[in-house]
């Protein structure tokens, strides 16, 4: 992965906030012309240091309006119940985001239902068979005071 400049920040930074501009938006927008801006977005996407585009959905206008943390410790941490349990977190499509932690809980996933009872089916039939669980502690988001995927600068 090569050393990001503070133009590559720039560039990455403007297209958190508006994924959908154009390269002369871009360009004028970190002080390139396009053809060098275009060169170093294809060389950041190339590089892996930008690794995708998407879209952000409102989870309650999708039918997704419950968002769960849901905090999981392993009853053995073996390198077979470890690559398990993460190898199923990867194919659960109401996993958003699986982090490995430090603290009390060895991970912590950002889930999304449809409601209450969307949730317990997930606990049943999504976690439960998994099995190495020792303990799941849920909290349900109520409210969201921050979201954003612009990262600060740096420096």
């Amino acid at each position: 992965m090569p050393k990001l400049d503070a133009i590559d920040r720039k560039i990455i930074r403007a297209l958190q906030a508006n994924g959908r501009m154009t390269n002369l938006d871009l360009a004028a927008a970190v002080n390139l012309s396009p053809s060098p801006c275009l060169r170093r977005l294809r060389l950041l996407e190339q590089s892996g240091a930008i690794t995708g585009y998407s879209v952000d959905v409102d989870a309650q206008a999708y039918g997704l309006p419950v968002t769960v943390m849901v905090r999981i410790t392993l009853d053995k941490h073996t390198q077979d119940v470890v690559g398990h349990f993460e190898d199923q977190m990867k194919r659960i499509p109401e996993v958003l985001e699986c982090m490995v932690m430090t603290g009390l809980s060895d991970y912590l996933l950002r889930v999304v239902v449809s409601d209450l009872e969307g949730y317990e089916r997930f606990v049943r039939e999504r976690l439960h068979p998994i099995g190495g669980i020792g303990s799941i502690d849920t909290s349900f988001v109520y409210g969201v005071v921050k979201r954003t995927h612009v990262y600060p600068e740096v420096g």
